[in-house]
């Protein structure tokens, strides 16, 4: 078990390896909107907030180095940045499950919202999703862009919750 627990590495190579793949993530969303012309829709959006939000912070803890409890606070956060995405990329696909019929009808872009909405209202109506989110443009072995983008989000999430309960440093 200890020849285990050796083989661990170090805490801040795991924040580097989960910034790199949150800056893989993002390299793969605009390789997707300027390549492949696949405009992001409000949701997809969102989910790249998380993404750069678990990278932010997870950079921000390899840089810093900090001693137990500042690897768990840093964890903490990433992780819970981690379960927002994995919530928007969850919804995302749900509302791609719905029977035609019952998918909600898209609504105006982003940009006008922001225009005449406050933030608030604005957030609450992306929530919601509209027709473009449940619009199913693009597949990989099966699964949607929200749904890679929820596998993601959980391999980060799991990282992070290792990173929090690691048995060492």
């Amino acid at each position: 078990m200890n020849d285990l627990l050796s083989r661990i590495p170090p805490s801040k190579h795991l924040n580097y390896l989960i910034a790199g793949g949150c800056a893989f993530l993002m390299a793969v969303a605009l390789y997707m909107e300027h390549v492949m012309a696949l405009e992001p829709c409000p949701l997809c959006l969102l989910q790249r907030a998380a993404v750069i939000a678990v990278g932010l912070v997870a950079l921000v803890a390899a840089v810093h180095a900090p001693g137990r409890l500042g690897i768990r606070v840093y964890a903490g956060l990433a992780g819970f940045a981690g379960l927002c995405g994995a919530g928007l990329a969850a919804r995302q696909v749900w509302l791609q499950s719905l029977p035609a019929d019952q998918v909600p009808a898209c609504g105006p872009g982003l940009d006008y919202l922001l225009e005449v909405f406050s933030f608030t209202e604005v957030l609450a109506m992306v929530l919601q999703g509209d027709g473009s989110c449940a619009e199913v443009v693009w597949r990989f072995a099966g699964l949607s862009i929200p749904g890679w983008t929820l596998v993601g989000f959980l391999g980060l999430v799991a990282l992070a919750g290792f990173q929090a309960l690691r048995p060492r440093v």
